[in-house]
């Protein structure tokens, strides 16, 4: 028995040790959403199996749960689930508008209100469009790098399992990975620095569509100079 402890204190000081060295830090505790805070709509987020739950809810619009701390350059991962009737997304760079703004988007003006989040978007997609891992500027120019021409990582998403998202941005370069596959890459420098946030899709009145849930766990981030 003494052994065995023994064995796995010594496992998890190798684990702690590993992530020190390489530069990642968590921004999800597990167990308390500390360093996070909600914007724009009223969908409902929880903690449940060391994971961030978000539940849709009706008559409200999209909802961030974003991070208190903004970042610029930085390699971002965590893993996802989502129910497969589902839209959401994985917000970076982003900020949230000060009062009611308008943007034109795909050639039409749009009217956003106070408290809106905008920016980067990592596009988590199970519809048969299959577009996850793009990047769309939510509340501002629509699809930056759609998925289209990417066969193989439409493919990469994994339906109703866990997936792991890898965001990198390094000045004006922006990358996404898919499950270790590449997805997107683009030069976009609109942007240097804003909020990590977890989208629930807004459901309107669509009584079908509430109570559904996407996960998010395994959430760090290594800031690069």
């Amino acid at each position: 028995m003494k052994s065995s402890l023994f064995l796995s204190l010594a496992a998890l000081a190798l684990l702690s040790s590993a992530r020190a060295e390489d530069g990642f830090v968590p921004l999800f505790d597990g167990h308390t959403l500390m360093g996070w805070e909600q914007h724009s709509g009223t969908a409902e987020y929880h903690i449940e199996g060391g994971a961030i739950v978000g539940t849709t809810v009706p008559n409200t619009g999209n909802s961030f749960l974003c991070t208190a701390k903004k970042y610029g350059d930085f390699i971002l991962e965590l893993e996802f689930k989502v129910d497969p009737s589902m839209n959401s997304g994985i917000q970076f760079r982003s900020n949230y508008y000060t009062k009611e703004t308008e943007v034109e988007i795909a050639g039409k003006k749009k009217k956003f209100p106070a408290d809106r989040v905008h920016g980067y978007q990592f596009e988590i997609d199970p519809s048969p469009r299959a577009y996850t891992g793009g990047v769309y500027d939510e509340g501002r120019r629509g699809w930056l790098f759609d998925l289209k021409d990417n066969e193989a990582a439409r493919k990469a998403f994994k339906q109703g399992e866990w997936n792991q998202a890898r965001i990198e941005c390094k000045g004006d370069s922006i990358k996404t990975f898919i499950n270790g596959v590449p997805a997107a890459e683009l030069t976009d420098g609109m942007t240097a620095k804003g909020v990590i946030a977890l989208q629930v899709h807004g459901i309107g009145k669509k009584t079908e569509a509430v109570g559904k849930q996407v996960m998010w766990r395994n959430i760090r981030i290594k800031e690069l100079k």
